[in-house]
């Protein structure tokens, strides 16, 4: 039996090469393993293949801080038990990326910090055990902000995560290094925590769905705390039903339903969603992701539900002042280090004293050393708010007959790298221990994802990820980014074209863009060399000034936004000269 096995298993190793893993699911996985057109093994080698191609090269998205190196040998451990006695379930043999605050007792487990560079737990997180136990391959682990302290994914161990979407913008945090992740399949789901928006802002910036489950339902048992009161852990992923798939097995099942199951008899008829009105805010440069956040609920008032406005004034003056994060942070960290004998540093104070800090989070953090703990007058009124916002909250579900709330999850574009993020609205979920999940609503016109937020009572998390669903198959908006494209297609792009006298020779790899110019017309005849976006008109605007002087030879390189780079392939751009006695209009079209 061991003989046919082996022959079986290499047989199997040598077809699995067809497959390609970016933006697959993993029922898509499991049937090409079950089928024999790839393996545990290869989808590892393919991921890995991804992160070093996209990583520390190309984009250099810096989301990943431990490959595990044991991970090809646990692969093909899975690949052997899959022979012999079957798959354990649906996540057999599926790679997995988690948070570098996930306790790994083979691997580091940093939380991104300097202090914590060599640290490595004694045991497993409880939701890394599940994962484990279920079949999955602990593939590598993401990089987020500092001690899960903010959302724009920076600190001292590991620096900078950038977004897929656009390396000049934050991927969210602080599960960032698993957002940008998992939007560029490095992997097939990814896990984060979240404590205020922690998953559902990297949801939401990187085109992907995230869970923050109903406070309790999910351990943190295992994971690095910022305030054990409000951290969760759970999922992001490029499809609903990824996301149930990993919730059904890290997740305490809630009363109703599991979340697979819920998927099936998904539907928005009848549902009466509130959009909650204080959240959706004013400012002019939060009205581009507004537009697109009242679309999405135009497409889910097609699909049957009933949205109803909720002004609900006295929202904010109930949410300032309910989070417990900084005078719970100090305590809890040193709880947790104290379970653990080998590790370097044993407080906030030690960390913050010794330098081993990012500066971005240096104000913070030396207001947390000194701030008030649990005992403080300041505490007991923050837990008081939190249970009326809940009462609150219940009162307005209750007397307008409402299945969920719904806001933006986060009313701003992602902010440029070292600016401060604005517009995030984390505090309701994060304040009542209600569930809410973020979801696609669509792009921006420069190609940056926006995201709608819905939110339920305490154990609706099924409904709410079914509500999900439903909305999911309807609109489809999930859309990967061009940085990060599978691998076969990363092969230059060649257009070489010619109109009286004008000569262009334009090389598209990746983003970048180079091109060569070269006319037959006298340099003092030519003013400007433009490329332009066509419209309805046929002519439009112009995005790129290539040159505005006289010259017989232009040349250079551009970076492209994924929705100019995918015009260009489609042929929607094109390259106009302008002289002193006319215009030349050159088609860009690939050879």
């Amino acid at each position: 039996m061991k003989l046919i096995a082996a022959s079986l298993l290499s047989a199997l190793l040598v077809q699995c090469q067809e497959f390609e893993v970016a933006e697959s699911t993993i029922a898509s996985q499991q049937k090409a393993m079950s089928e024999g057109r790839t393996s545990s093994k290869a989808l590892v080698q393919a991921y890995l293949a991804r992160i070093a191609a996209f990583d520390q090269q190309g984009p250099r998205l810096n989301a990943i801080i431990t490959i595990n190196p044991k991970a090809i040998e646990q692969a093909e451990a899975l690949d052997r038990e899959r022979i012999a006695s079957g798959p354990r379930g649906p996540l057999h043999g599926i790679p997995v990326i988690v948070k570098d605050n996930y306790g790994t007792a083979d691997m580091p487990t940093t939380a991104g910090t300097l202090a914590l560079i060599d640290f490595t737990p004694n045991r497993d997180s409880i939701q890394v055990a599940r994962l484990r136990a279920a079949g999955a391959v602990i593939v590598a682990k993401s990089n987020l902000h500092e001690l899960a302290s903010g959302i724009t994914t920076v600190g001292s161990a590991f620096g900078q995560t950038l977004n897929p979407y656009d390396p000049a913008r934050n991927p969210g945090g602080s599960s960032g290094g698993t957002g940008a992740a998992i939007a560029a399949s490095y992997a097939a789901v990814g896990m984060g925590s979240d404590t205020c928006g922690s998953i559902r802002i990297p949801a939401a910036v990187n085109n992907l769905f995230g869970l923050r489950p109903t406070k309790g339902l999910s351990s943190i048992d295992g994971i690095i705390p910022l305030s054990v009161t409000q951290d969760t852990a759970g999922p992001l992923a490029r499809t609903v039903e990824d996301l149930a798939l990993v919730l059904d097995v890290t997740m305490d099942q809630p009363k109703h339903a599991t979340f697979t199951s819920s998927l099936k008899t998904a539907t928005l008829k009848d549902v009466r969603i509130g959009t909650l009105e204080p959240l959706f805010g004013d400012s002019s440069d939060d009205q581009e992701g507004i537009k697109l956040i009242r679309a999405a609920l135009d497409d889910m008032k097609k699909q049957g539900a009933i949205v109803v406005p909720i002004p609900l004034p006295e929202l904010q003056a109930a949410i300032d002042g309910a989070s417990v994060i900084a005078m719970e942070f100090k305590e809890d960290l040193a709880a947790y280090l104290a379970t653990q004998p080998q590790a370097p540093i044993k407080s906030l104070d030690e960390i913050v004293n010794n330098g081993l800090i990012h500066s971005a989070l240096e104000a913070t953090m030396k207001t947390r050393v000194t701030g008030k703990g649990r005992n403080s007058a300041d505490y007991k009124l923050a837990l008081a708010k939190r249970e009326a916002l809940r009462l609150l909250i219940l009162k307005v579900m209750e007397e307008n007959k409402l299945d969920a709330l719904a806001y933006p999850t986060l009313r701003r574009k992602p902010a440029r790298i070292n600016d401060p993020q604005i517009g995030s609205t984390c505090a309701l979920s994060a304040s009542t221990g209600f569930p809410a999940i973020s979801m696609p609503a669509g792009f921006t016109a420069d190609g940056l994802p926006v995201a709608l937020e819905l939110f339920g009572r305490p154990e609706d998390d099924a409904k709410l990820v079914a509500y999900t669903h439903a909305y999911e198959q309807a609109t489809h908006h999930r859309r990967a980014p061009a940085r990060t494209p599978a691998l076969s297609k990363l092969a230059p792009i060649t257009w070489l074209s010619s109109i009286n006298g004008l000569q262009a020779r334009l090389t598209l790899s990746n983003t970048q863009l180079s091109y060569k110019l070269t006319t037959g017309l006298p340099k003092e005849e030519i003013l400007a060399v433009t490329i332009h976006r066509k419209s309805n008109a046929s002519s439009g605007p112009i995005l790129f000034v290539l040159a505005s002087r006289s010259s017989k030879t232009f040349e250079g390189t551009l970076t492209l936004s994924d929705p100019d780079r995918e015009a260009l392939n489609q042929g929607g751009l094109y390259l106009r000269l302008t002289t002193r006695t006319g215009n030349l209009r050159l088609e860009l079209k690939p050879n």
